[in-house]
């Protein structure tokens, strides 16, 4: 597993990073995304780091914090130094009732870090991330907050996650002009069939050395071939959950390439796709998620 820099800081992370987001859910949005519980976790968190993969990414709103305390009990459960792993977490979504449980206002941030680090059971997370822009809330006071965090010792450094270009921009922007802890890096979606950060986010991200962290690879699971010449892709995702939304007229040709391409290499449609993406400079980590019928990682 090759280790890269993310963005422009000093903290190498490996090139495939393991989202926890499939696990802990039960009903609703979260039990179609994955209705993963320990033991079969600590099975995919295992196999992950016998791979070499050292960053696992989460959110406090994934199984409403479910999937923070299945990640955290994983990593105790197989004796795994805290020195040896890189956490990703991310705060904003909606963590309860009223308007004051959501958003990026200092109160929230502050109070979800803290929420997020009992969860995980542990001192500090390396990457702390603004899962969504918040319009109702300044971007100084949100970054002042993050700062707040860096320099307390909970946090190491920040991100965004879903922002548009000019958010982004703004927000390196105040952080530079007021000194505060800078943006080191992106959440976005980025596949073969969804390349619309091409048009502004990328060569932003080049400019400004933020590195990319891409979020669902295979969209949805759509980039395997599963969905392909009117397969089911049964135990998929988008058999559930139609997210994100895939051109299926525009993918189908794709996908006789990929597996076209795949079969020259004697490996799989999947595989190929992710290597296009870490092919990309601007991207530092590929975010991979897994349920314990998928193949082992190769």
């Amino acid at each position: 597993m090759r280790m890269r820099k993310l963005g422009n800081s000093g903290l190498f992370v490996s090139e495939l990073c393991f989202g926890a987001m499939t696990f802990g859910g039960t009903d609703g949005l979260w039990g179609q995304v994955g209705r993963l519980e320990q033991e079969d976790a600590d099975a995919l968190v295992e196999a992950a780091l016998g791979a070499g993969i050292n960053l696992f990414d989460t959110a406090n709103v994934y199984a409403n914090g479910r999937s923070e305390e299945i990640l955290g009990q994983c990593l105790r459960n197989l004796n795994v130094a805290r020195e040896d792993v890189v956490i990703a977490t991310k705060a904003a979504a909606s963590m309860g009732q009223g308007p004051n449980r959501q958003g990026t206002s200092r109160r929230h941030i502050l109070g979800e870090c803290r929420a997020s680090l009992a969860r995980l059971g542990v001192d500090h997370v390396d990457l702390y991330q603004i899962h969504a822009f918040d319009p109702a809330t300044p971007i100084e006071e949100t970054l002042e907050a993050l700062d707040t965090l860096v320099r307390a010792g909970d946090v190491r450094y920040v991100g965004l996650s879903n922002w548009a270009a000019w958010q982004i921009m703004k927000a390196i922007g105040i952080a530079r002009a007021h000194q505060l802890a800078p943006i080191t890096s992106l959440q976005a979606y980025y596949t073969l069939v969804g390349r619309d950060v091409e048009r502004d986010i990328v060569p932003l991200l080049a400019s400004e050395q933020v590195g990319l962290m891409v979020w669902s690879p295979l969209a949805g699971g759509y980039l395997s071939g599963k969905y392909s010449g009117g397969g089911t892709g049964e135990g998929g995702r988008q058999t559930e959950l139609d997210f994100p939304p895939i051109d299926r007229v525009r993918g189908a040709p794709l996908i006789e390439v990929l597996n076209t391409i795949a079969e020259k290499h004697g490996c799989r449609p999947a595989q190929i796709a992710i290597a296009w993406l870490l092919k990309q400079p601007v991207v530092s980590t590929v975010i991979i998620g897994a349920k314990p019928t998928s193949p082992r990682f190769q």
